[in-house]
């Protein structure tokens, strides 16, 4: 097995056992390694690594604005669709203008979107622990995430530890 199968097998594992907030930090991830590489780019002339580092970040914001569930909230979820409508919108400026700049302002948003999830899924931890302590313990493990099942309507279900 080649390092890079290797590689793939390692994401493919990662993403399968990866919480919904888990696959949205990675997706996250994602998005500010490819608009680093297309500022790289641009910075070094490289047009192709431009194109691949743009069109990369477009294809994940788009799966970003393609994952909001407008039934939670739907205003949150307007706006956070403007953001990464906008986003999109920089990075074709970036491109067609070869302006590095404009693609360091879509990171910088980018850097702010993921700091601002990782504080939410800390909260998430905490409150979950929080909820677990007032309940009556029965001697099992507690539960660390929640995650949905689309086989079960989406419901949530608790991902089991064990001790």
């Amino acid at each position: 097995m080649t390092t890079n199968d290797q590689a793939v097998t390692y994401l493919k594992t990662r993403v399968m056992s990866a919480s919904p907030e888990e696959l949205r930090l990675m997706l996250l991830d994602g998005s500010l390694k490819f608009a680093r590489m297309a500022q790289e780019g641009l910075q070094g002339g490289d047009y192709e690594k431009v194109y691949d580092g743009v069109t990369r970040c477009q294809a994940i914001l788009i799966e970003l604005i393609n994952c909001l569930d407008h039934s939670q909230d739907p205003d949150l979820c307007d706006r956070l669709s403007s953001l990464y409508t906008f986003l999109f919108r920089r990075l074709m400026d970036a491109s067609t203008e070869r302006n590095p700049e404009i693609v360091c302002e879509v990171i910088k948003l980018l850097e702010y979107e993921r700091e601002t999830w990782v504080l939410l899924m800390e909260q998430l931890v905490k409150d979950r622990r929080g909820s677990a302590a007032a309940e009556p313990d029965n001697g099992a493990a507690t539960p660390e995430f929640t995650n949905t099942d689309q086989a079960d309507g989406g419901q949530p279900r608790m991902l089991s530890v064990e001790g």
